[in-house]
């Protein structure tokens, strides 16, 4: 395993722009944050504020302008990468460093969203700007379930057939113990952070009825120790859905978004994200709900499903 692979999370799990492109950039850049003290958090920050300038510059008709606010993205997509790998190669991994990571994310693309919105009513008067607000809406909601899903699917993978202690995947009764825990006028910062993070996982589990099932199952049976039956039947059904899931998650979406700017045709984003990409949201979530549910009753029957 090279130096860099070793900041993986896993390589299964891994998108090939990411393998070729972010993760490498993302390397070099926490090689250089290590000798001079910077951790995770920080660099996680840094990325929010170029990614939401490059956000502003979406909202120009100019393909130069709108060239660079791709760039910056990109700058913030690396850093994004370089967070992790950070935090992997100086064990400073965090559930708060996770929770920052996500909402940094967040703030990234309603960057983007507000400005194509803007954009898009100044491009178009004729149109009425609650018609452009509707799709811009029901665009990040999309992403919402679209990246909420992806990210909660792939934890899942490295739970069950990677390695336990590199998974952060959760149950909401943990988390919300977590934040009850917590008395707003001590850590207010924390308190909110950590309602975010329940309410984010919330919603992973209300669209993952089966899995849940199979996950509690698992925790009941197994504990930690997954056995390798288990994992090698998990890793057989589940891998050739990673693809699926790379397409619900940053990079795809990037790609689209820099052509329909580019071409001066945002509007199109929005479309394809609230059409197509949740076409394949709705499909791989439906065959991964069947593969739990038989799942279930392979742990159930301590035997491998046909």
């Amino acid at each position: 395993m090279s130096r860099i692979e070793s900041t993986y999370k896993a390589r299964d799990v891994e998108e090939t722009i990411d393998i070729y492109f972010y993760r490498p950039l993302g390397y070099l850049v926490a090689r250089v944050c290590i000798p001079l003290g910077i951790t995770p958090n920080v660099v996680t920050v840094v990325s929010i504020f170029i990614g939401v300038a490059g956000g502003h510059l979406l909202f120009y008709r100019d393909v130069a302008t709108n060239a660079w606010g791709m760039l910056l993205w990109v700058v913030a997509d690396v850093l994004d990468s370089a967070d992790g790998q950070l935090a992997r190669m100086t064990s400073h991994r965090s559930k708060i460093g996770r929770i920052l990571d996500g909402l940094g994310g967040n703030l990234m693309f309603m960057s983007m969203y507000l400005h194509l919105f803007a954009r898009m009513t100044l491009t178009f008067p004729e149109t009425h700007w609650l018609w452009f607000f509707l799709l811009v809406l029901a665009g990040g909601l999309s992403h919402s379930l679209q990246s909420s899903l992806a990210d909660y699917y792939r934890n899942a993978y490295l739970k069950f057939v990677v390695d336990p202690g590199k998974s952060e995947l959760e149950g909401s009764d943990g988390v919300r113990r977590e934040y009850e825990g917590l008395e707003f006028s001590r850590q207010p910062v924390k308190k909110f952070l950590m309602r975010t993070y329940l309410n984010y996982t919330m919603q992973q589990e209300a669209l993952s009825r089966n899995f849940q099932e199979l996950r509690k199952k698992v925790a009941a049976e197994f504990g930690n120790e997954i056995p390798g039956w288990f994992s090698a039947e998990y890793r057989r059904l589940n891998l050739p859905l990673m693809k699926y899931y790379a397409v619900l998650t940053t990079n795809t979406r990037i790609i689209v978004m820099a052509a329909c700017v580019l071409l001066d045709v945002p509007w199109l984003y929005f479309l394809v994200e609230v059409v197509g990409i949740n076409l394949v949201m709705v499909l791989v979530t439906r065959h991964q709900e069947k593969l739990s549910a038989g799942l279930v009753r392979a742990v159930a029957e301590r035997r491998v499903p046909v």
